[in-house]
């Protein structure tokens, strides 16, 4: 019995040698398993539904945002676009400054000249089909960030990150909107998924450094973001010299030259409207003329109404993820403080940092234990009031006029109108599309340095009746139809009572008139005696 339990119960002398093997073997295996999960062979892998689940939560997206933030969403892109396609439309100063570049525009021209070879340039597939595009690449981006993080960490954090991208108000209000600011966004979260953070294997400079020159083609400024995330790399790097020849330049000079191309076919001779830009806007810093804002905004203001609800993970967070993603963190900070130099501010400049905040987020959410549930639901609804209210309420009355606008096309060759708004309150040929006449308010800055300058809006707006009055001291020369906002109407209504204005349309715009932007928008048509 005594023999026989030391032979049931006696241990041999391990193979060590072959443990070491097998246990390789099986590492290997694990990693192929791993990164053949994460790539897939494909661009997304099988994160395939994931990818349709994003696109298609991005399109519902596109379709419930139904206002207007700024200007430069029709006038830097679809304007353009409109213009370069069909050989009519309106440029701004700032084109004819040479400030602003067509690589962004083309995007979309491409789009209308595809539109218009199939017979299909309807006005409203010219509106719509770039948004969806956009909304598209920004759900393109979703996973790209999503995906990183399920490579850097595991599927937990990776998923609370996607979750706080997804459920930001301000990338919902922001991400189908044919911004600049937006693609930059876009392409600063492809740029991430490629930078050689540390402990990520999918280090590729050449990718990563391609789409921040592209998002700089597109926005001088977006190079803001990356300057010590790009610093970080070169430090990092051993083969410095390597780096500069054999990555920076060749990347740099492809780039720049790509765009000097296209611009020079455009503009009919060289310009590097990149340089032109920084000049305007940085060193000149003319863009104050259209307002200015304490240095601190951006700190009190605008990084904590565009991080929103997500604020109080955001710090959380900072302090629970691992060190190799301080320079992230560097990066926004450093974001925030070049922007705070100058005067002109926004919430879309810094809309890029958003995807890296969220990083933060979704670490604070993966180590909540027992208030997770009411965290989520916290994020959920404070997050989806605002985003339906700013996509669906908050100033659209700028679109929703466009639909009175529109069917003056089909009315006779002496049909006009003039916008009595502050300058490109409403898009313009891009919403229209068709040669109608059509005039506004102009604002240029003072680009010739007159002490007493004053662009023809702010002039208006000094005495409104007094303006009309001399503008159109002949009757023959009155637009058929005026579009104003409704706090506009008493100062000139003896001007529209004289002249036999009569209002025909009347669309909401916004529950918190400001100045000169009234609550609703008017239209009015000259009736005949």
């Amino acid at each position: 019995m005594e023999a026989r339990s030391r032979g049931i119960f006696s241990f041999r002398k391990p193979d060590t040698q072959g443990a070491v093997l097998l246990r390789k073997r099986k590492s290997k295996l694990y990693n192929q398993d791993k990164a053949s999960a994460e790539s897939g062979g494909g661009l997304f892998g099988k994160n395939v539904y994931l990818v349709l689940l994003t696109i298609s939560f991005r399109i519902l997206n596109c379709f419930l945002v139904q206002t207007s933030f700024v200007p430069d969403e029709y006038w830097q892109s679809l304007e353009v676009a409109h213009n370069m396609t069909f050989n009519y439309g309106y440029l701004t100063w700032e084109w004819n400054e040479r400030l602003r570049g067509f690589s962004y525009p083309l995007v979309f021209a491409s789009v209308y000249k595809i539109l218009y070879w199939l017979g299909k340039d309807e006005v409203w597939l010219l509106i719509w089909i770039p948004r969806l595009l956009q909304s598209v690449l920004s759900a393109l981006a979703d996973v790209k960030l999503y995906t990183l993080l399920r490579h850097l960490e595991n599927a937990n954090i990776a998923k609370w990150v996607y979750f706080s991208q997804l459920c930001s108000w301000f990338t919902w209000y922001c991400s189908s909107r044919t911004l600049t600011n937006t693609m930059e966004t876009v392409l600063s979260t492809f740029a991430l998924y490629y930078y050689p953070l540390e402990g990520s294997s999918r280090k590729n400079s050449t990718k990563y450094l391609i789409f921040v020159a592209f998002a700089f083609i597109i926005r001088p400024t977006a190079v803001i973001l990356w300057v010590p995330l790009l610093f970080y790399h070169f430090v990092k790097q051993q083969k410095k010299v390597d780096l500069i020849l054999q990555q920076y330049a060749p990347v740099g000079l492809f780039t720049v030259g790509a765009s000097l191309i296209v611009d020079r076919i455009f503009f009919g001779e060289w310009t590097l409207v990149q340089w032109n830009f920084l000049k305007f806007n940085v060193l000149q810093n003319i863009g104050s003329f259209y307002g200015s804002h304490p240095w601190h905004w951006y700190i009190t203001q605008g990084f904590p109404v565009i991080l929103g609800s997500h604020l109080p993970f955001f710090f959380h967070g900072c302090f629970l993820t691992p060190r190799r993603y301080r320079i992230l963190l560097v990066a926004v900070a450093w974001t925030l403080l070049i922007y705070s130099m100058l005067s002109h501010k926004e919430f879309r400049f810094i809309y890029p940092v958003l995807p890296l905040c969220m990083i933060f987020c979704g670490f604070s959410i993966s180590r909540l234990k027992k208030w997770k549930k009411p965290a989520i639901s916290f994020l959920v609804l404070s997050n989806l009031l605002p985003a339906l209210y700013t996509g669906l309420i908050h100033q659209r009355g700028a679109l929703d006029i466009m639909v009175h606008i529109q069917p003056l096309c089909k009315t006779n060759s002496t049909t006009s109108l003039f916008v009595l708004m502050p300058c490109h309150s409403i898009p313009y040929y891009s919403h229209v599309h068709c040669p109608l006449h059509m005039n506004f308010l102009e604002c240029p800055p003072d680009l010739k340095d007159y002490d007493a300058y004053i662009d023809e809006a702010e002039l208006f707006y000094m005495s409104p009746l007094a303006w009309l009055n001399a503008e159109f001291f002949n009757t023959t020369l009155l637009p058929t139809h005026l579009i104003m906002f409704n706090v506009l109407e008493k100062e000139i209504k003896s001007f529209l009572t004289t002249n036999n204005y009569v209002r025909t349309a009347e669309v909401f715009h916004t529950h918190v008139p400001e100045g000169r932007i009234g609550s609703h928008i008017f239209m009015y048509e000259r009736k005949s005696k």
